[in-house]
Parts: C-alpha cells; sequence; structure tokens
C-alpha cells in the first residue's frame, strides 16, 4: 500500500467533517478511562470516526465491544502496576449510530458474528480518498538502471623487442671470490699481534723504598 494508514485516516476525517456532527461536549471529555486528559486536537472526532470505519473494513462484521478493547490503553495508576482499561462505549456508539445515518454502515449477520459492516458507498469513499492521496503524493524518479556493457575481445598486444642484454657474469663465479678475500683477510688481522709494549706505570710500592735507603745508611 502507497499510502500510510495515518494518511488515510487524515485524509478520511476531512471528508467525513461535512458529513458528521460533532457534540459539543467532545471539546471536554476523554477517550477512556486510562487516559489523563481530553483529545489536544480539536478535530479528533471525525478522525476517530475515519478510523472505525477502516477497522470495521478489516475486521467486520464488529460491534461497541470489540472496537473498545481496540481503542483501550494502559493506565498509569503511580507506584502500583499498570493495568489495561477499555476505551470509551459512549464515544464509539455514537460515531457508529452516526456513520449508520449517513448510509456508511449497516447492521449484517455473518455466521455467529453479528455486528455493523461497510456499505457499497463506504468502500468507494475509501477508494476515492486512497486515489486522491496517491495522486497528491510527489512521485519519485526511479532509479535509471545502466546498461548493460557490451563484451568486447581483447586484442593481444604485440610484444615490445627487447635490446641485448650486456654479458652478466653469473653469479657462482663471483661469490667464492669475495669469500676467499674475507678469509684471508680475517686472518691477516688475527695473525698479527700487538707489537707496541705499554709503558709500566707501575710506582714501586713506598715500604720498598724506605729499606733500600735504611740499608744505605748502615753500610755507611
Amino acid at each position: 500500500m502507497s499510502v500510510s494508514k495515518q494518511e488515510m485516516v487524515d485524509g478520511l476525517a476531512n471528508e467525513l467533517k461535512p458529513i458528521l456532527q460533532k457534540p459539543d461536549w467532545a471539546d471536554f471529555v476523554k477517550t477512556g478511562v486510562s487516559k489523563q486528559r481530553p483529545p489536544a486536537d480539536e478535530n479528533w472526532w471525525f478522525a476517530r470516526g475515519a478510523s472505525i470505519l477502516l477497522k470495521t473494513n478489516r475486521l467486520g462484521p464488529i460491534g461497541v465491544s470489540k472496537l473498545r478493547t481496540k481503542y483501550g490503553s494502559r493506565k498509569n495508576r503511580g507506584v502500583r502496576p499498570g493495568k489495561f482499561f477499555r476505551g470509551s462505549g459512549n464515544i464509539i456508539r455514537k460515531l457508529l449510530q452516526q456513520l449508520e445515518q449517513v448510509g456508511l454502515l449497516k447492521q449484517e449477520t455473518k455466521g455467529k458474528h453479528k455486528g455493523r459492516v461497510l456499505t457499497p458507498k463506504a468502500y468507494s469513499l475509501i477508494a476515492q480518498t486512497h486515489k486522491k492521496l496517491d495522486k497528491a503524493r510527489p512521485k519519485v524518479d526511479k532509479p535509471s538502471i545502466a546498461p548493460k556493457h557490451e563484451f568486447k575481445p581483447v586484442q593481444e598486444k604485440p610484444e615490445p623487442k627487447l635490446d641485448a642484454k650486456p654479458e652478466v657474469k653469473p653469479k657462482s663465479e663471483v661469490k667464492p671470490e669475495v669469500k676467499a678475500e674475507s678469509k684471508v683477510e680475517a686472518k691477516q688481522e688475527v695473525k698479527q699481534p700487538d707489537t707496541k709494549k705499554q709503558p709500566n706505570t707501575k710506582q714501586p710500592d713506598a715500604k720498598k723504598a724506605d729499606t733500600k735507603v735504611e740499608d744505605q745508611n748502615v753500610k755507611v
């Protein structure tokens, strides 16, 4: 479905404005026990009537009891756990009666189920609204599909002519010479000992010098 449910509800609500009659108390009443405040939207009465039409189209035949469950919600009870409460039955009943008087709903029995279903007039109204909304939406251009690439055979490129390369000595001839030279140099470094002797920087002990001086004195 190209049109969303919310857009359908808003579109049907605009169509139902001249048909339905909003009561005076609708501006001050809540839509259920679980609600804390009345609806903020001024046209909520017509929006609820449009929603009832769509639900009847999908779930009909349907009555007040089932619709109360559909429009119920969870009540915030403070510190106590929340509890589900059904929606207001008076609002739903009044809207069903108005829609039936206008000729959009009728009572019918299908097997064990008894309730209200849509009339051909209601089906036509829903279809026209959907068509109108679908036309009003901006059309999105579809992405263009790129054409398929044609297969072209790959042409073989001629191999370039290479000039004659200079002669290069094989690696086997070069390596042994380098290794032999390195071994000879290593042997020469090992064989050459240090010829320079370091001067003896040690000083004679002070005790030995004293004994020599005493011996000289004795001889004299």
